[in-house]
């Protein structure tokens, strides 16, 4: 029995490892995309998709030991249930984070219209001042989407939707006594907001 449960667990963990990994190539590609030259769609050309029409970017943090990011899912004092082997361990090593923007109109006023999507994922097995390890184990994901339009004069105005974190693996349960709950770093919300854009990078 326990032997399943843990060929169970390891299936689960490569497959957040391999969700990672899709979502990663995904806004790999999507930047590469996004480097093609810009089109500026012409009164009465294609409505749909214009060359432009993508951008996005990864990005890839390596944490130094006692640097840990923390997402809000295992208490500070962890190490005090268990030590080295307390099961609430879930202090990241390494995010693999992106944001990935979708403007699919080519004109009308709906070319103003845009959506959006953040994911992050998080990597380690660590507790404070008790246990630092190099291991990629899967710890979870945090993700928001949402949309957007712009109004002018560098302003956008945004409706955001966050999740709460999703756990992968064997720590998609109950941590223990330093469990902190399924809340995660930033909880459920939704908000609306206004965005302005200062300046212009030249590539």
């Amino acid at each position: 029995m326990k032997r399943a449960v843990l060929l169970q667990l390891g299936r689960i963990s490569r497959r957040a490892v391999l969700l990672a990994f899709l979502c990663a190539l995904l806004l790999a590609t999507a930047a590469v995309a996004a480097q093609q030259s810009p089109s500026t769609p012409v009164e009465g050309g294609k409505l749909f998709l214009p060359k432009n029409w993508i951008w996005a970017w990864t990005q890839f943090d390596l944490a130094p030991p006692h640097n840990e990011p923390d997402p809000n899912l295992c208490a500070a004092n962890a190490g005090n249930y268990g030590g080295k082997d307390a099961p609430c361990n879930a202090f990241a090593r390494y995010m693999l984070s992106g944001y990935v923007e979708l403007r699919p109109f080519a004109r009308t006023q709906l070319k103003r219209l845009l959506f959006f999507g953040q994911p992050n994922f998080l990597f380690g097995k660590n507790i404070p001042q008790t246990l630092y390890t190099w291991s990629p184990d899967a710890i979870g994901w945090e993700r928001s989407w949402g949309a957007g339009i712009e109004i002018g004069k560098g302003f956008e105005m945004r409706v955001t939707q966050h999740f709460l974190f999703q756990r992968f693996g064997a720590r998609d349960r109950n941590l223990g006594t330093a469990d902190l709950g399924p809340n995660g770093p930033w909880g459920r919300y939704n908000v609306i907001g206004v965005r302005k854009y200062w300046g212009r990078r030249e590539p």
